[in-house]
């Protein structure tokens, strides 16, 4: 038997040549490009906020008093009483405010790379050793468990400091973060149960042949 019969329809429609049209279409996922070079922009905001909120800390942490007050104007909540001096609870509030940049930094790491993977363009990172372990296996799916995932552990940071100054909160306010954060929580559900569902499907076609 030649090597010709063993060529599928499958093989010989990708040897064919694109039409213009389907090319065309085709080459417009590049237009996602200057998106995910835009959140690479942010990420680098980010990070210029994340060393200024830390220099703030350390400076005002040995006594610096425009860090000090930097550092109490950014966690200070209206109708609350704004400490006079660097104290645990406000060591605490600039802490979860740096994870919670750090959090945010992970959520624009894993649309930036996970999207341009997923939607645009092969990475071709399979050997590299430096591959992130989560990137070995990501689509579609996964991605939208893992931004659930995120946006999860970013609203659980927002309901702890807002737990932590509570006497300066309504009861209507705490109450509605606390369903937002339920409805997050359960959207994360959904999100896996259904991809779990449409799994099913493929595993079993996937036996078959």
């Amino acid at each position: 038997m030649s090597n010709s019969d063993n060529i599928t329809p499958r093989d010989n429609s990708l040897t064919r040549p694109i039409r213009p049209l389907p090319n065309f279409i085709f080459m417009s996922r590049w237009l996602q490009l200057p998106l995910y070079l835009g959140l690479i922009l942010a990420q680098c905001v980010y990070v210029y906020h994340f060393w200024v909120e830390l220099s703030d800390l350390i400076g005002a942490a040995i006594g610096n008093q425009g860090a000090l007050q930097h550092i109490l104007d950014a966690v200070a909540v209206e109708g609350a009483v704004k400490p006079a001096k660097l104290n645990e609870t406000t060591i605490m509030l600039v802490v979860l405010g740096l994870i919670d940049v750090v959090m945010i930094s992970n959520l624009l790491i894993m649309v930036i790379v996970g999207g341009y993977e997923t939607f645009v363009s092969r990475m071709n990172l399979e050997q590299h050793p430096d591959q992130p372990e989560w990137l070995s296996h990501v689509n579609a799916s996964v991605l939208k468990v893992k931004l659930a995932t995120a946006i999860i552990g970013i609203s659980s940071i927002h309901l702890l400091k807002t737990f932590i100054n509570a006497s300066a909160y309504d009861v209507k306010t705490i109450l509605a973060q606390t369903g937002i954060h339920f409805v997050f929580l359960l959207s994360a559900m959904a999100i896996a149960m259904c991809d779990r569902l449409m799994a099913v499907p493929d595993q079993h076609s996937q036996q078959s042949h």
